[in-house]
């Protein structure tokens, strides 16, 4: 099929537009009606219209304005300033400043309170440690079978030749049983009279 066929059109020289496009003869035909219309029909409002000579514009006359009773243009005015009080800023600042030294002094007094009382308590539970060892060596010394012997007859205690013994499970008793003979220490509490 013949491009001239296909879009209708017998112009010879003419090719078929592209896509959405224009072809020279639509242009031109356009651009003078409507170039017609605008010179020939109402301005649209706030479009100006300049004289030209051939292609170029011309510079526009000016227009006299009329001093008559025209009405004042409104405009938005701007919000009036707002006016801050200092004094009581600066002073919030200077409060809030005292304040926090205030604050820290009063944190690190605390800080160093506690320090001196933790060294104190650390001085006197080493000192209850060394007292601990102490008194767990005299009870280590007192335990040992000589001095129980010892202090068994500083009491007044005598050593029994054939002691009894109690078998615990079912209660019986092994040998028999009779009181120690023999005479106290001098060195006893019964001995002195004590």
């Amino acid at each position: 099929m013949n491009v001239e066929k296909r879009d209708g059109r017998g112009a010879v020289g003419q090719r078929a537009p592209r896509s959405g496009g224009r072809t020279t003869a639509q242009r031109t035909t356009r651009d003078t009606t409507a170039a017609t219309d605008r010179r020939e029909g109402p301005r649209a409002r706030g479009a100006r219209e300049f004289p030209t000579q051939g292609s170029a514009a011309l510079r526009p006359a000016e227009r006299t304005r009329t001093t008559g009773a025209t009405t004042p243009r409104l405009r938005v005015a701007p919000p009036p300033p707002i006016r801050v009080p200092r004094a009581p800023f600066v002073g919030l600042i200077l409060v809030l400043v005292v304040g926090g030294v205030l604050g820290i002094l009063a944190v690190n007094t605390k800080i160093n309170e506690n320090a001196f009382r933790l060294e104190k308590l650390q001085q006197q539970q080493a000192k209850l440690d060394v007292d601990q060892q102490e008194l767990k060596k005299e009870i280590a010394e007192q335990n040992d079978p000589g001095n129980l012997t010892a202090n068994a007859r500083k009491l007044g205690l005598v050593e029994s030749e054939d002691p009894a013994y109690i078998r615990l499970p079912d209660g019986a008793t092994i040998g028999v049983p009779h009181p120690a003979e023999g005479a106290p220490s001098v060195t006893s509490q019964q001995g002195n009279g004590g």
